[in-house]
């Protein structure tokens, strides 16, 4: 959400709860007081969610240190989620523009959802299911966009947007790290096909709702 514009500074922009937090407003203040670029935040938010698919494909690289890597995982996804969160706040309350906000607003969301995905279907044991699943998620980012190109304002309609995405992605990760093997062991495959079935239904939410806005102007 690096640079200003309608999704970052007016009505268009994702309903986040944690926006309006206490420690969300001073973060944002204690970066907004060391002129911290909201591009650099979108750009450490993307290298987060690609350490995060990393970190989720090395439990099974590295199955022995499969513990510490599920929590780094979930650390990762919620370290890209936080900067996802300030890079929008930083923008606003500096008051900066930037000619290529939009391309950082975007860009890095989908290499990191890319990223934290695939490293999931490695984990999986099935890296054919993670690119599927990565494809269905940037479907519905691709809707939103092109709703937002026709006209009409941005759709974060979920039941599987990016939050719900990464918070299953994260509840998974910490579960895996503290449950047995023969627990775990066939959950971030379930965990995918749940994120491809639901994402694609956002998918087709958001372009049926966009279609009947555009059908009504």
């Amino acid at each position: 959400m690096a640079g200003q514009g309608a999704g970052q500074g007016g009505a268009d922009r994702r309903p986040i709860a944690a926006r309006d937090t206490g420690f969300a407003n001073r973060f944002a203040g204690w970066l907004i007081a060391r002129r911290a670029s909201p591009n650099g935040i979108s750009g450490a938010g993307m290298v987060a969610g690609i350490l995060a698919g990393l970190a989720l494909a090395g439990t099974a690289w590295w199955p022995e240190a499969a513990r510490p890597l599920w929590i780094l995982g979930a650390l990762f996804v919620q370290l890209r989620l936080l900067a996802n969160l300030m890079d929008g706040m930083v923008a606003i309350g500096r008051g900066v523009a930037s000619p290529v906000g939009e391309l950082w607003n975007e860009i890095p969301d989908r290499v990191s959802d890319t990223a934290t995905l695939l490293g999931l279907g490695v984990a999986a044991g099935s890296p054919a299911w993670g690119l599927a699943t990565a494809l269905a998620a940037m479907a519905t980012a691709y809707v939103r966009a092109t709703g937002k190109a026709a006209g009409t304002p941005s759709d974060f309609r979920g039941p599987m947007a990016k939050q719900q995405r990464m918070a299953l992605v994260t509840v998974l990760a910490v579960f895996c790290a503290v449950t047995p093997v023969a627990w775990n062991a066939p959950l971030p495959f379930w965990a995918l096909v749940i994120i491809t079935v639901l994402a694609s239904v956002t998918a087709l939410r958001r372009l049926h709702g966009i279609a009947g806005k555009l059908r009504a102007r």
